[in-house]
Parts: structure tokens; sequence; C-alpha cells
């Protein structure tokens, strides 16, 4: 086969593998993010990094949104449970609880000799 056919460009484009995109640490992010927030330029530090400019301010952001949540003054939920996943348990434990009442009250009536009251027909 000649060197001009696909599936030899094919092999080839196989042996070389695409370059990976370099992972970072969270250490070293933090120090990019404190560099930029000293005030270095962020385009200095892309062409020293050798890092687009939105990346470099993607990690200062989430930096000091990390940090902002950790000095609010009430803990998060030890279960990491939404305030909205919270809500809809207490409401389904409340709902529970109602039920057992309602439950617990008609086996005593029918313990005491009591049967349930009859319903009337909606006619």
């Amino acid at each position: 086969m000649s060197p001009s056919t696909p599936s030899s460009a094919a092999d080839s484009d196989r042996s070389s593998p695409a370059p990976r995109e370099k992972r970072w640490s969270a250490r070293r992010k933090v120090e990019i993010a404190l560099r930029a927030l000293r005030g270095e330029s962020l385009d200095a530090l892309s062409r020293e990094l050798n890092l687009p400019v939105a990346r470099i301010a993607q990690w200062r952001d989430e930096f000091l949104d990390a940090g902002q949540a950790a000095l609010k003054s009430r803990p998060p939920e030890p279960s990491g449970m939404s305030e909205e996943e919270r809500r809809a348990m207490q409401a389904k434990v409340g709902e529970l609880t109602m039920e057992n009442e309602l439950l617990r009250e008609k086996i005593a009536r029918m313990e005491a000799g009591n049967p349930p009251a009859r319903r009337r027909s909606r006619r």
C-alpha cells in the first residue's frame, strides 16, 4: 500500500496519541487563583502557564465561591441534603405520623368492641 491510501493515514493517526490536557492539582489551582486575586494579570498568567484566561478566571471564581460558602454562619447539613429535600422528607414524616395515629385509633376502637364507623353512600 502506498502512503497516500486512507488506511495508512488512519494507522499513522492511531500511532500518535492525541495530546492530553494537563491535570492540575487542587493545591496548584489554589496557588494560581491566589496569584490572580493578588492582582497578577490574567493574560500574563495565561501565557506563563499555557492556560486559557477563562480557565484561570473560573478557578478564581470557584475559589471565592467556596470561601464564601465556608464562611456562612449556618453550617451546611451534615447529610448533604438540600433544603428542598429536607422539607419534602419532613412533609412525608408528618404524613406517615398522621396515618399511624389514625390506625392506632382505629385499632383501639376495634379492640374495645366498637366497629369502625360505616360510611354512607354518596347517592
